[in-house]
């Protein structure tokens, strides 16, 4: 059984930082110490190697968890371009150590099939953990009967879309059905909130008046028509009694709902995602087909929603940061929406940079470095089923652990990336901060800028139904509160 003693840094968690060493012996975190009282020998019985890793000026936080990726992901007569292998890859160097992936459940088919399709894909690929969520293409009395079976091996959270009509969407009668479902198992659905019904029909004119270009993807998807549906998913989940995911929330319309609902106590839940923080809609009109390499759906809004988005970050409305990883190459792919900008495939690549953007609140103050951790692991461990043992670094807990240097620069981009994709939607980005060493399950994946990690090395982690957390209401700082507030007005 192996030792890794991480030493001299400072251990932050979701709840606090304090000055401590991490003591890790084979998969699973044994304690943290007092500075300096490490043993000298390895492992509980003195066998096995031990292996020292210095921490001094470094923050050691739990591994990340990214509960919302799209690797090897069929769209539009193309996958997304990073497999299992790679996109895992990718998130080693990011510091993400479990990844929650959406497994699709085919027309026609059952649930099952869709289950079993992507483990396939992904065991023996995936070199970091994972789960997966279930994707309901369709709602029928056989799929329906199937959730129960799926909640007991583990996954235990169900997608629905308000969008993509003739693809995955499901109308209010539909999703109704199954968040009863969901309340009678446990399992937490999972919203694509856009009204998709309306959408295709600005699409529809925008392109019968000649207006093909990137931009109008954005243009024909307005922020009033997310805030629409996600004030209609919320009263449907409320009526049914079942917890409910806002997945990649992007505009101020959309929190003022989701708002209002935690406010009153209902289990509702949002993430947001790096592109709704950093990006700006003016991306979309870039020169030429440019703009192809900003699109994805909910599109990146105009700024001003990013004011609001961290906000909400800070006073809790927003309780994650996933990032919706669908990456398709600008060659071969994003090209194929060339004067049709409804065939885009849409997707943005971004597993690789969620710590270090996230970060970058903490270093303008936005948020703390314990609800940067917090957001980008704890919390979403908590809510999909994966905590204590991951998202913590609790005596018992899987050893994902990462090792980060808050005061270190890096400039993004294509070229030194390691997601599967020809180009950066983050380019020349400068940040601080960046990820020192990684550890996986008791196994040191990352260390001195070299990749130790493998393909196959991750296990499927089956997780626990939702536990009935507790919606913090108004009980949120004064200040930050107050400061939403005036944001959404």
């Amino acid at each position: 059984m192996s030792t890794i003693v991480i030493e001299h840094g400072t251990v932050v968690t979701a709840s606090g930082s304090i000055e401590a060493d991490v003591l890790v012996e084979g998969e699973q975190i044994v304690a943290l110490l007092a500075p300096g009282t490490a043993p000298a020998s390895a492992g509980s019985d003195g066998a096995g190697p031990l292996e020292r890793v210095d921490a001094s000026g470094k923050l050691v936080v739990p591994g990340g968890i990214d509960v919302h990726t799209h690797m090897e992901m069929p769209f539009g007569g193309t996958f997304s371009s990073d497999t299992f292998a790679t996109g895992t890859e990718a998130a080693v160097w990011g510091g993400t150590t479990t990844i929650v992936d959406f497994a699709i459940a085919p027309r026609g088919g059952t649930l099952r099939e869709g289950f079993d399709t992507w483990m396939g894909r992904a065991e023996g690929a995936c070199a970091v953990d994972f789960g997966f969520h279930m994707i309901l293409s369709e709602v029928t009395d056989e799929t329906l009967a199937e959730m129960g079976q799926l909640v007991e091996d583990g996954v235990t959270s169900f997608k629905l879309f308000m969008a993509y009509p003739g693809v995955f969407y499901s109308d209010d009668g539909q999703i109704l059905r199954a968040m009863q479902r969901a309340a009678d198992s446990g399992a937490t659905i999972m919203m694509h909130a856009e009204n998709g019904i309306a959408i295709d029909v600005l699409v529809a004119q925008a392109l019968a008046a000649g207006h093909g270009d990137p931009r109008f993807h954005g243009e024909t998807r307005p922020p009033t028509l997310e805030g629409e549906a996600t004030h209609r998913a919320i009263v449907l989940a409320q009526v049914a009694g079942c917890a409910l995911y806002i997945v990649h929330l992007s505009a101020i319309e959309a929190l003022a709902e989701v708002r209002a609902a935690r406010d009153r106590g209902q289990a509702v839940f949002a993430e947001t995602c790096p592109q709704y923080l950093f990006l700006g809609d003016e991306l979309m009109a870039g020169p030429g087909l440019e703009g192809a390499k900003y699109v994805c759906s909910p599109p990146i809004r105009p700024r001003h929603h990013h004011d609001a988005l961290w906000c909400g970050l800070g006073t809790d409305d927003l309780s994650v940061v996933a990032t919706d990883h669908c990456p398709f190459c600008f060659k071969g792919q994003k090209e194929l929406g060339r004067g049709d900008f409804s065939k885009i495939p849409n997707g943005l690549p971004g597993v690789e940079h969620r710590m270090d953007l996230i970060h970058q609140g903490v270093v303008t103050g936005r948020i703390t470095a314990e609800r940067w951790v917090e957001l980008t692991s704890t919390a979403p461990a908590r809510l999909f089923g994966l905590y204590p043992r991951k998202g913590s670094l609790l005596p018992g807990a899987d050893a994902d652990i990462v090792v980060y240097d808050p005061g270190r620069h890096q400039v993004l981009g294509a070229a030194s990336h390691h997601m599967a994709v020809d180009y950066s939607a983050y380019e020349a980005m400068a940040v601080t901060g960046a990820v020192d060493t990684v550890i996986a399950r008791g196994e040191i994946v990352l260390r001195d800028g070299s990749y130790r990690g493998r393909p196959g090395r991750g296990r499927f982690v089956p997780r626990t139904p939702f536990a009935g957390l507790e919606v913090p209401a108004p009980a949120r700082p004064a200040s930050l509160r107050d400061a939403s507030s005036e944001v959404l007005r």
